[in-house]
This record gives C-alpha cells, sequence and structure tokens, in this order.
C-alpha cells in the first residue's frame, strides 16, 4: 500500500507542477498578447485548450487528494461504492480509483 501511497503522492506532485504552469500561461505571466489580431487568435484559441487541460488537472488532482485520504484511513482498497476490494490490477492502472470496475461501470 505505501508503495500506492508514493505513487500518488508523486503524480499530485506532478499534477500540481502542471497545474503552476496552467495558471502562469492564464494569468500570462510570459506577457501580454500580441498586438497582431492572427496571432491572438491563435493565443485564445491556446487559452481554450489550456483551460480544458487545467479543468481535467483539477479533476484527477481531486482524485488522488480523495484516494490518498482513503488510504490514510485504512479504504485504500475498498470500493466506495460496494465495499468490495478493488482488483490490485485496477489499482495499478488507475492508483487514485476509489471504486472496483462493477461500480465503475453503473
Amino acid at each position: 500500500m505505501s508503495n500506492r501511497k508514493s505513487e500518488l503522492e508523486t503524480l499530485r506532485a506532478d499534477l500540481t507542477a502542471r497545474l503552476a504552469k496552467y495558471e502562469a500561461h492564464q494569468h500570462r505571466q510570459d506577457g501580454a498578447l500580441e498586438k497582431d489580431s492572427e496571432e491572438q487568435a491563435v493565443q485564445t484559441q491556446n487559452d481554450e485548450v489550456v483551460d480544458s487541460l487545467e479543468t481535467e488537472t483539477r479533476i484527477e488532482l481531486a482524485q488522488i487528494e480523495r484516494a490518498l485520504e482513503r488510504l490514510a484511513n485504512g479504504l485504500g482498497d475498498e470500493c466506495e461504492g460496494c465495499g468490495e476490494s478493488i482488483d490490485p490490477r485496477r489499482l495499478q492502472v488507475l492508483p487514485y480509483t476509489t471504486v472496483c470496475v462493477k461500480c465503475a461501470d453503473d
């Protein structure tokens, strides 16, 4: 279980760093919009992509925090839905999951 915790903590650190980069981009820390309207259009499209990536990262980060919380409470491999054990192979692929395959499909 400590291996999973370590993996989740590494994922959390990576996502937190990624989130900081997205936020820096969104706040134009690397400079204002270009004066050229075509460049502005490209930058605006990039902003939409970065915004989407930021949202996905925040969702994944919340899942990781939830999984770490469950690990700390001794419930790390127990499905939140049915209470059964989550298949270790599923946890290897999705270390932040809190539900078994059956409950994920429901």
